[in-house]
Protein backbone atom coordinates (compact mmCIF):
# COMPACT_ATOMS: atom_id res chain seq x y z
CA UNK A 1 0.00 0.00 0.00
CA UNK A 2 1.20 3.10 -0.98
CA UNK A 3 2.00 6.18 1.47
CA UNK A 4 -0.93 7.89 2.66
CA UNK A 5 -1.58 11.37 0.53
CA UNK A 6 -1.27 14.04 2.88
CA UNK A 7 0.91 16.63 5.05
CA UNK A 8 3.68 18.34 4.16
CA UNK A 9 4.66 15.95 1.12
CA UNK A 10 0.90 17.07 -0.72
CA UNK A 11 2.18 21.10 -0.58
CA UNK A 12 5.96 20.66 -1.61
CA UNK A 13 9.20 19.23 -1.15
CA UNK A 14 10.09 17.73 2.57
CA UNK A 15 14.04 18.86 1.63
CA UNK A 16 12.91 22.66 1.28
CA UNK A 17 12.57 22.63 4.88
CA UNK A 18 16.00 21.85 5.93
CA UNK A 19 18.55 24.35 6.80
CA UNK A 20 21.13 25.65 4.54
CA UNK A 21 23.64 22.93 5.21
CA UNK A 22 23.95 20.06 6.80
CA UNK A 23 27.92 19.45 6.73
CA UNK A 24 27.98 20.79 11.03
CA UNK A 25 26.10 17.65 11.22
CA UNK A 26 27.24 15.13 8.47
CA UNK A 27 30.68 15.67 9.52
CA UNK A 28 30.05 14.98 13.06
CA UNK A 29 28.58 11.81 12.19
CA UNK A 30 31.85 11.32 10.46
CA UNK A 31 34.11 12.54 12.60
CA UNK A 32 32.30 9.76 15.23
CA UNK A 33 33.17 7.04 13.55
CA UNK A 34 36.76 7.72 12.02
CA UNK A 35 38.11 9.99 14.94
CA UNK A 36 41.53 8.64 13.96
CA UNK A 37 43.42 6.34 11.45
CA UNK A 38 41.16 4.60 9.00
CA UNK A 39 43.31 1.59 8.08
CA UNK A 40 40.70 0.08 5.84
CA UNK A 41 40.45 3.52 3.24
CA UNK A 42 44.62 3.33 3.53
CA UNK A 43 43.76 0.33 1.96
CA UNK A 44 42.09 0.43 -1.07
CA UNK A 45 43.20 3.94 -1.55
CA UNK A 46 41.72 6.77 -3.87
CA UNK A 47 40.74 4.61 -6.89
CA UNK A 48 38.27 5.64 -8.72
CA UNK A 49 34.81 3.40 -7.75
CA UNK A 50 31.48 2.82 -7.93
CA UNK A 51 28.76 1.48 -5.26
CA UNK A 52 25.33 0.47 -5.61
CA UNK A 53 22.63 1.51 -2.84
CA UNK A 54 20.54 -1.86 -2.38
CA UNK A 55 17.30 -1.71 -0.45
CA UNK A 56 16.69 -4.99 0.78
CA UNK A 57 13.22 -4.89 3.17
CA UNK A 58 9.89 -3.02 2.42
CA UNK A 59 9.77 0.42 2.85
CA UNK A 60 9.35 4.12 2.20
CA UNK A 61 12.53 6.18 1.28
CA UNK A 62 13.32 8.40 3.34
CA UNK A 63 16.62 10.29 4.51
CA UNK A 64 17.70 11.40 0.90
CA UNK A 65 19.21 14.93 1.30
CA UNK A 66 21.26 13.82 4.64
CA UNK A 67 22.82 10.55 2.48
CA UNK A 68 23.51 13.12 -0.31
CA UNK A 69 25.36 15.48 1.77
CA UNK A 70 27.26 12.71 3.59
CA UNK A 71 28.97 11.42 0.09
CA UNK A 72 28.91 15.33 -1.10
CA UNK A 73 31.15 16.27 2.09
CA UNK A 74 33.50 13.24 0.82
CA UNK A 75 33.65 14.02 -2.79
CA UNK A 76 30.98 11.48 -4.22
CA UNK A 77 28.32 11.81 -6.29
CA UNK A 78 25.23 10.15 -5.83
CA UNK A 79 22.82 9.07 -8.69
CA UNK A 80 19.28 8.02 -7.78
CA UNK A 81 16.72 5.74 -9.00
CA UNK A 82 14.36 5.77 -6.44
CA UNK A 83 12.62 8.99 -5.50
CA UNK A 84 12.50 9.71 -1.28
CA UNK A 85 8.89 9.47 -0.20
CA UNK A 86 8.17 6.67 -2.69
CA UNK A 87 7.00 2.82 -0.97
CA UNK A 88 9.85 0.32 -2.26
CA UNK A 89 8.42 -3.49 -2.41
CA UNK A 90 8.59 -6.47 -4.02
CA UNK A 91 10.52 -9.44 -3.78
CA UNK A 92 14.82 -9.36 -4.08
CA UNK A 93 17.33 -6.50 -3.90
CA UNK A 94 16.30 -2.99 -5.08
CA UNK A 95 19.08 -0.79 -6.45
CA UNK A 96 17.62 2.40 -5.30
CA UNK A 97 21.08 4.37 -6.07
CA UNK A 98 24.65 4.95 -7.24
CA UNK A 99 27.57 6.34 -5.42
CA UNK A 100 30.61 7.15 -7.67
CA UNK A 101 34.08 8.80 -6.18
CA UNK A 102 37.16 7.61 -4.61
CA UNK A 103 37.14 3.86 -3.09
CA UNK A 104 38.15 5.00 0.52
CA UNK A 105 35.95 8.00 0.68
CA UNK A 106 32.34 5.96 0.00
CA UNK A 107 33.53 3.22 2.12
CA UNK A 108 34.50 5.85 4.79
CA UNK A 109 31.02 7.25 3.95
CA UNK A 110 28.74 3.76 3.80
CA UNK A 111 28.12 3.10 7.12
CA UNK A 112 27.05 6.89 8.04
CA UNK A 113 25.02 7.18 5.11
CA UNK A 114 23.14 3.30 5.73
CA UNK A 115 22.46 3.88 8.98
CA UNK A 116 20.91 7.78 7.91
CA UNK A 117 18.98 5.66 5.32
CA UNK A 118 17.89 2.70 7.70
CA UNK A 119 16.24 4.94 10.30
CA UNK A 120 14.68 7.76 8.27
CA UNK A 121 12.99 5.55 6.28
CA UNK A 122 12.00 3.20 8.56
CA UNK A 123 10.10 6.24 10.94
CA UNK A 124 8.88 7.41 7.59
CA UNK A 125 6.67 4.08 7.16
CA UNK A 126 6.04 3.48 10.75
CA UNK A 127 4.50 7.02 10.41
CA UNK A 128 2.45 6.36 7.33
CA UNK A 129 1.70 3.05 8.24
CA UNK A 130 0.12 4.50 11.52
CA UNK A 131 -1.84 7.13 10.11
CA UNK A 132 -3.23 4.85 7.36
CA UNK A 133 -4.55 3.00 10.06
CA UNK A 134 -6.15 6.29 11.78
CA UNK A 135 -7.48 7.38 8.37
CA UNK A 136 -9.25 3.99 7.87
CA UNK A 137 -10.75 4.47 11.29
CA UNK A 138 -11.94 7.60 10.31
CA UNK A 139 -10.34 10.05 12.01
CA UNK A 140 -9.29 13.37 9.41
CA UNK A 141 -7.08 15.36 11.49
CA UNK A 142 -3.21 15.22 13.12
CA UNK A 143 -0.72 12.38 13.40
CA UNK A 144 2.42 13.86 15.16
CA UNK A 145 5.31 12.27 16.73
CA UNK A 146 7.11 13.49 20.53
CA UNK A 147 10.19 14.85 21.22
CA UNK A 148 11.64 11.16 22.43
CA UNK A 149 14.19 11.14 19.99
CA UNK A 150 17.43 10.00 19.41
CA UNK A 151 20.50 12.89 20.91
CA UNK A 152 22.39 14.20 17.81
CA UNK A 153 19.79 12.66 15.30
CA UNK A 154 16.46 14.55 16.20
CA UNK A 155 16.74 16.75 12.69
CA UNK A 156 17.03 13.39 9.97
CA UNK A 157 14.11 11.89 12.72
CA UNK A 158 11.94 14.95 12.90
CA UNK A 159 12.35 14.57 8.54
CA UNK A 160 11.18 10.99 8.55
CA UNK A 161 7.85 11.95 10.02
CA UNK A 162 7.24 14.35 7.75
CA UNK A 163 8.01 12.59 4.71
CA UNK A 164 5.57 9.62 6.09
CA UNK A 165 2.82 12.28 5.62
CA UNK A 166 2.94 13.10 10.10
CA UNK A 167 3.77 16.24 12.23
CA UNK A 168 6.84 16.17 13.71
CA UNK A 169 5.59 18.15 16.96
CA UNK A 170 7.89 20.58 18.47
CA UNK A 171 11.42 20.37 17.47
CA UNK A 172 12.53 21.80 21.04
CA UNK A 173 12.03 23.28 23.74
CA UNK A 174 12.13 26.41 22.49
CA UNK A 175 9.41 25.97 19.52
CA UNK A 176 6.51 25.77 21.97
CA UNK A 177 5.90 25.65 25.59
CA UNK A 178 4.81 22.18 27.18
CA UNK A 179 4.03 22.32 30.89
CA UNK A 180 4.25 18.50 31.48
CA UNK A 181 2.87 17.67 34.89
CA UNK A 182 6.38 17.91 36.50
CA UNK A 183 6.49 21.59 35.70
CA UNK A 184 2.88 21.80 37.47
CA UNK A 185 4.07 19.92 40.54
CA UNK A 186 7.36 21.73 40.84
CA UNK A 187 5.44 24.80 40.32
CA UNK A 188 2.29 23.70 42.53
CA UNK A 189 4.70 23.83 46.04
CA UNK A 190 4.03 28.12 45.82
CA UNK A 191 0.25 27.28 45.56
CA UNK A 192 -2.46 25.88 47.35
CA UNK A 193 -4.03 23.84 44.31
CA UNK A 194 -3.14 22.08 41.41
CA UNK A 195 -5.97 24.34 39.70
CA UNK A 196 -3.63 27.84 41.16
CA UNK A 197 -0.59 26.24 39.97
CA UNK A 198 -1.93 25.46 36.89
CA UNK A 199 -3.16 29.17 36.01
CA UNK A 200 -0.04 30.62 37.56
CA UNK A 201 2.38 28.65 35.36
CA UNK A 202 0.49 29.19 32.06
CA UNK A 203 0.41 32.95 33.06
CA UNK A 204 4.02 33.18 33.85
CA UNK A 205 4.72 31.10 30.70
CA UNK A 206 2.83 33.37 28.40
CA UNK A 207 4.72 36.33 30.19
CA UNK A 208 7.58 35.04 29.27
CA UNK A 209 7.15 32.80 25.54
CA UNK A 210 5.14 35.98 24.44
CA UNK A 211 2.40 36.25 21.63
CA UNK A 212 4.04 33.95 18.81
CA UNK A 213 5.13 31.08 21.43
CA UNK A 214 1.90 28.75 21.82
CA UNK A 215 1.51 27.39 25.26
CA UNK A 216 0.21 23.70 26.04
CA UNK A 217 -0.69 22.05 28.94
CA UNK A 218 -0.51 18.23 29.95
CA UNK A 219 -3.07 17.01 31.51
CA UNK A 220 -4.09 14.22 33.86
CA UNK A 221 -7.97 14.62 33.95
CA UNK A 222 -10.75 16.72 32.22
CA UNK A 223 -10.71 19.10 35.50
CA UNK A 224 -7.49 19.97 34.60
CA UNK A 225 -7.70 20.74 31.12
CA UNK A 226 -10.90 23.57 31.61
CA UNK A 227 -8.32 25.02 34.29
CA UNK A 228 -5.99 25.18 31.39
CA UNK A 229 -8.36 26.72 28.93
CA UNK A 230 -9.67 28.80 30.87
CA UNK A 231 -5.70 30.47 32.30
CA UNK A 232 -5.26 30.88 28.56
CA UNK A 233 -3.53 27.82 27.30
CA UNK A 234 -3.39 26.94 22.93
CA UNK A 235 -3.20 23.19 23.52
CA UNK A 236 -4.17 20.56 26.02
CA UNK A 237 -3.25 17.49 26.43
CA UNK A 238 -5.21 14.63 27.83
CA UNK A 239 -2.32 12.58 28.83
CA UNK A 240 -3.12 8.71 29.56
CA UNK A 241 -6.86 8.92 29.05
CA UNK A 242 -8.43 5.84 27.85
CA UNK A 243 -10.49 5.60 24.87
CA UNK A 244 -13.74 6.20 26.20
CA UNK A 245 -12.42 9.36 28.44
CA UNK A 246 -10.69 11.02 25.61
CA UNK A 247 -14.21 10.97 23.54
CA UNK A 248 -16.20 12.35 26.66
CA UNK A 249 -13.19 15.12 27.48
CA UNK A 250 -12.30 16.28 24.58
CA UNK A 251 -16.58 16.44 23.72
CA UNK A 252 -17.24 18.75 26.35
CA UNK A 253 -13.63 20.76 25.75
CA UNK A 254 -15.09 21.47 22.24
CA UNK A 255 -18.38 22.51 23.34
CA UNK A 256 -16.79 25.15 25.83
CA UNK A 257 -13.76 26.52 23.94
CA UNK A 258 -14.49 25.95 20.12
CA UNK A 259 -11.67 26.01 18.05
CA UNK A 260 -9.47 28.33 20.41
CA UNK A 261 -8.33 25.19 22.14
CA UNK A 262 -6.73 22.52 20.51
CA UNK A 263 -7.19 18.88 22.11
CA UNK A 264 -4.15 16.50 22.05
CA UNK A 265 -4.05 13.31 22.94
CA UNK A 266 -0.99 11.69 24.26
CA UNK A 267 0.40 8.25 26.02
CA UNK A 268 0.06 4.75 25.39
CA UNK A 269 -0.92 4.55 21.96
CA UNK A 270 0.06 2.23 19.36
CA UNK A 271 -1.01 0.42 16.43
CA UNK A 272 -3.06 -2.16 18.10
CA UNK A 273 -5.41 0.41 19.79
CA UNK A 274 -4.77 3.99 18.06
CA UNK A 275 -8.41 3.27 15.94
CA UNK A 276 -9.98 3.44 19.66
CA UNK A 277 -8.92 7.35 19.93
CA UNK A 278 -10.04 8.11 16.46
CA UNK A 279 -12.91 11.13 17.13
CA UNK A 280 -13.76 14.19 15.58
CA UNK A 281 -13.27 16.31 18.57
CA UNK A 282 -9.45 15.74 18.98
CA UNK A 283 -6.95 17.87 16.88
CA UNK A 284 -4.11 16.20 17.62
CA UNK A 285 -3.09 12.54 18.61
CA UNK A 286 0.87 11.92 19.31
CA UNK A 287 2.91 8.89 19.29
CA UNK A 288 6.56 8.27 20.02
CA UNK A 289 5.58 4.72 18.39
CA UNK A 290 6.50 6.29 14.70
CA UNK A 291 9.80 7.08 15.44
CA UNK A 292 11.18 5.49 18.76
CA UNK A 293 12.16 1.48 18.12
CA UNK A 294 10.88 1.85 14.55
CA UNK A 295 12.04 -1.41 12.83
CA UNK A 296 14.34 -0.21 10.09
CA UNK A 297 14.34 -0.87 6.60
CA UNK A 298 17.26 -2.55 5.36
CA UNK A 299 20.25 -1.15 2.76
CA UNK A 300 23.39 -1.92 1.50
CA UNK A 301 25.97 -0.20 -0.06
CA UNK A 302 27.86 -2.92 -2.56
CA UNK A 303 31.44 -1.96 -4.28
CA UNK A 304 30.70 -2.68 -7.74
CA UNK A 305 33.92 -5.41 -9.01
CA UNK A 306 35.79 -5.22 -11.81
CA UNK A 307 35.06 -7.61 -14.74
CA UNK A 308 31.52 -8.48 -13.48
CA UNK A 309 29.30 -8.91 -15.97
CA UNK A 310 25.50 -9.39 -16.94
CA UNK A 311 22.69 -7.36 -15.66
CA UNK A 312 23.48 -6.94 -12.12
CA UNK A 313 26.04 -6.39 -9.81
CA UNK A 314 27.86 -8.64 -7.56
CA UNK A 315 26.53 -8.39 -3.53
CA UNK A 316 29.22 -9.91 -2.08
CA UNK A 317 27.72 -13.43 -1.44
CA UNK A 318 27.43 -14.32 -5.05
CA UNK A 319 24.13 -13.15 -5.65
CA UNK A 320 23.12 -10.62 -8.60
CA UNK A 321 20.94 -7.60 -7.90
CA UNK A 322 17.31 -6.59 -9.48
CA UNK A 323 18.35 -2.86 -11.65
Amino acid sequence: MPPPAGGAPSHGDPSHLLPPTLEPLITSWLNEDAPAFDVGGFVVGDTPAEARLLCKSRGILAGVPFFNETFRVLGCQVEWLVKEGELIEGEGKKHVATVRGPARKILLGERVGLNILARCSGIATQSAHLLTLLRTAGYPNTLAGTRKTTPGFRLPEKYGILVGGCDPHRHSLSTMTMLKDNHIWAHSRAHASTDAAITSAVAAARAAAGFSVKIEVECQSLAEAQTAAAAGADVVMLDNFGPGEVRGAARELKERWGERVLVEVSGGLTEENVGAYACEHVDVISSSSIHQGVRHVDFSLKVVQKGVGGDGAVDGKGESVEV
